[in-house]
């Protein structure tokens, strides 16, 4: 049998909004760090043909200047475009049990709430997203070219419909 390579591949591309405020914090040698969760939704047909969502939770850890941007951006409910790979750590809770983490390592994020202007929350505890400006990025990459016409359209839906308090 011919001996087969398997592709170094590791990418994820997610959107989805922030489920708390995001953790800043330093190494001990200064380099930066942040580490936040979002959560995103998936909208599908069930075998009734009704609509049904799931909700996906994902852990995501930004570092150095990707996680100072964070900074002033990101609190509970924003809205983010996520590229970055997952990555893996073991550690023993405090029981002595390992534990096996998987998170997202953010390459880009995509800020998509207006510059500075992070949700307003509801009286139900449900962000409220405002975009009244272009969504801004922390590199001049556009997610654009990532995503397929579908896609794209799917969130200019939910932009749409989240700014109109849907």
């Amino acid at each position: 049998m011919a001996d087969l390579k398997m592709p170094e591949l590791n990418s994820v591309i997610i959107a989805g909004n922030l489920t708390r405020d995001p953790v800043f914090r330093q190494t001990t040698n200064g380099t930066p760090v942040v580490n936040f969760s979002i959560a995103s939704n998936r909208k599908y047909r069930d075998a009734n043909n009704q609509w049904q969502e799931e909700v996906c939770y994902v852990g995501v850890v930004a570092w150095n200047k990707l996680a100072d941007s964070c900074t002033n951006r990101l609190k509970k409910g924003s809205a983010v475009l996520i590229d970055g790979e997952l990555q893996s750590h073991i550690f023993k809770n405090d029981d002595g049990v390992s534990r096996n983490i998987v998170e997202i390592k953010a390459r880009r994020i995509q800020f998509l709430n207006k510059k500075g202007n992070a949700p307003d929350t509801t009286a139900h505890g449900v962000a409220a997203v405002h975009h009244e400006e272009e969504p801004s990025t922390v590199e001049d990459d556009s997610f654009d070219k990532f995503l397929t016409s579908e896609e794209s359209q799917l969130i200019k839906e939910q932009t749409h419909n989240q700014s109109q308090g849907s």
